[in-house]
């Protein structure tokens, strides 16, 4: 049986670019060589493509940090680069040429255009963040007509920015924080205006979060009107676009995992046990003193709600293949509030999505299959679309 060729596409300019080339790491571990034909693609942290000369190997994010730190200041080293056109030898990503079409109407300009690609059968991105996880690659992907692993153009960008995904849930009546959205522009221009208004409709503590990232980067809490902003400033350095929510007072931080496309799947529940105040990008990635339960205890309805919206979720912003579905759960009043979807989670084998998927009886190379068969299968769907009416 021919092997599929896979091209994993990770790192990217973005804040998690560390991240991402932990969660590649067991991707290319764990790839089934009987099966797959693994072509690793790099994006370096200024842009450029290129054919890496090996696959990451470590698969602990604390260690990729670290070794990011050491190597900070250091020359990097020189890969095949990779252009999105078509140069004397270099192998492309994607080269567009003209070529004759059987049947073409002329139109005088030589025949129709046709997209190459480098012989891969199917794109697995492992990119977390923007450039990444937010449509971007995904539209490169759509031009070029490859089946790739997760989810689309608009899920992906919806699940990246948090306030249009707010107003998405607040369409579907999923239960939310409640939430208040500033541009970096409103709070340069206003900065005395914008932390009244903030004050007065939302109840400290507060968090406060670039629209457009993850893992936590460019996150504060805020206990009092004191520490807004600094919160504001940190977070306007990471987007144009500031969430600023009500926090939930005495709150457990639940996870679900979810796969599928049309009729998606959740797996059992978990709960972060975070070793500082909140989750954030220390105690996710360097901090040992976090912790994870996994399943999560709830009681049998608890845990029918989270699964429930976890698809609910899932579905309102049109996602297929994966996501991670994150909740926080108000130990005093018992009420559950959506708090957010992750269309590319953290991919290693002890990452929450995979931890998830393996409670619930789901291996990490099983896993890894179930996404390429959803991606072929959403793939063979879209080419019995029609895109013509003659």
């Amino acid at each position: 049986m021919k092997r599929l060729r896979v091209g994993v596409i990770y790192g990217g300019r973005s804040g998690e670019h560390e991240v991402s080339l932990a969660s590649a790491a067991a991707v290319f571990a764990h790839l089934d060589r009987q099966r797959y034909e693994p072509v690793p693609i790099r994006i370096e942290k200024d842009g450029r493509w290129a054919l890496a000369e090996r696959a990451p190997s470590a698969m602990s994010a604390a260690e990729v940090i670290e070794h990011a730190r050491l190597e900070a200041g250091r020359a990097p080293r020189v890969a095949r680069e990779v252009h999105l056109m078509a140069r004397p030898s270099d192998e492309p990503l994607l080269s567009i040429d003209r070529a004759e079409r059987k049947g073409a109407v002329d139109r005088g300009d030589g025949g129709g255009a046709v997209v190459h690609s480098m012989g891969l059968d199917v794109v697995f991105p492992v990119l977390h963040g923007p450039y990444g996880e937010d449509g971007t690659v995904q539209g490169l992907l759509e031009l070029a007509n490859l089946p790739y692993v997760g989810c689309g153009v608009l899920a992906s960008a919806v699940g990246m920015d948090k306030g249009m995904m707010k107003v998405v849930f607040a369409q579907h009546g999923l239960p939310q924080v409640d939430h208040a959205v500033v541009l970096r522009s409103e709070w340069a221009r206003d900065r005395a205006g914008v932390r009244a208004a903030l004050l007065a409709r939302l109840p400290a503590p507060l968090f406060v979060k670039p629209a457009n990232l993850g893992s936590s980067v460019g996150i504060s809490k805020v206990h009092d009107a004191g520490e807004l902003d600094a919160a504001l400033d940190l977070a306007a350095g990471f987007d144009r676009k500031i969430v600023v929510e009500a926090g939930v007072p005495n709150a457990r931080e639940i996870e679900c995992a979810v796969l599928g496309n049309d009729a998606p799947e959740a797996s059992t529940a978990g709960e972060v046990v975070p070793s500082r105040e909140f989750y954030d990008y220390e105690a996710k990635y360097l901090d040992e003193g976090s912790k994870t339960i996994i399943p999560a205890d709830l009681t049998a309805a608890q845990l029918a709600d989270v699964q429930r919206l976890s698809k609910a979720a899932f579905l309102a912003i049109d996602g297929t293949g994966l996501a991670r579905v994150d909740f926080l759960l108000c130990r005093d009043d018992g009420r559950l509030y959506v708090n957010e979807v992750n269309t590319l989670p953290g991919f290693t084998t002890i990452s929450m999505y995979s931890k998830l998927w393996e409670a619930s009886g789901v291996s990490y190379p099983a896993l890894i299959d179930r996404l390429i068969e959803l991606a072929m299968e959403r793939h063979a769907a879209k080419q019995q679309l029609r895109t013509s009416l003659l």
